[in-house]
Formats: C-alpha cells, structure tokens, sequence
C-alpha cells in the first residue's frame, strides 16, 4: 500500500494516451484515493490538494478506518492530472483509484 514506487516514464506516457483518447480537454477530471482516516498520510495528501481548485468530498469506511477522498478537478490537459499524480507519489499508504 505504500505509494514510494514511482511510476515510470513510460507509465506516464501511456497513461497522458489513455487519457487524450477517453476525455475532451480541457475538462473535469475525478480523482479518487483512499488513505487511513486522521493519519500523517491524509493531512499529507490534504495539504497537497490545497494546492488545488477543486471540490473534494470525503466518506469514512463503516468501520471509521479508512476515508475515500473524491476530488474533482478541471484540468487543461492530461499533464495537469499527471502531475497530481506525480505530487502524491512521495506520500506513503495512499491507495489511488
């Protein structure tokens, strides 16, 4: 679960394709993660986010364990989102859907 492993060029790449092919931009891109509710990692990711104009809405697992973070955000382009993801990448225990 630790998000520590940084994903490679060519992950990326593929990834800015996919996402060229499946989306009109600019336009709203969902971002959804999942982290330990009221950890570092979750005041980390938090923090990050700020950075960003956007609406998050959280929701706590029924076991008040875990939060869903949903974060929508309208991006110019497919790099816009990659360097969400790249900015989070050196935050551990962060489960990114």
């Amino acid at each position: 679960m630790s998000n520590k492993r940084t994903k490679s060029d060519d992950f990326y790449s593929r990834f800015k394709d996919q996402l060229l092919e499946s989306q009109d931009w600019p336009g709203l891109y969902i971002f959804k993660f999942i982290v330990k509710e009221n950890s570092e990692e979750y005041n980390q990711l938090k923090k990050y986010l700020n950075n960003y104009e956007g609406i998050k809405s959280f929701k706590s697992s029924s076991n008040n364990k875990f939060l869903s973070l949903t974060f929508e955000y309208y991006a110019d382009s497919p790099l816009d989102i990659i360097n969400i993801y790249k900015g989070i990448e050196n935050i551990d225990n962060i489960i990114s859907l």
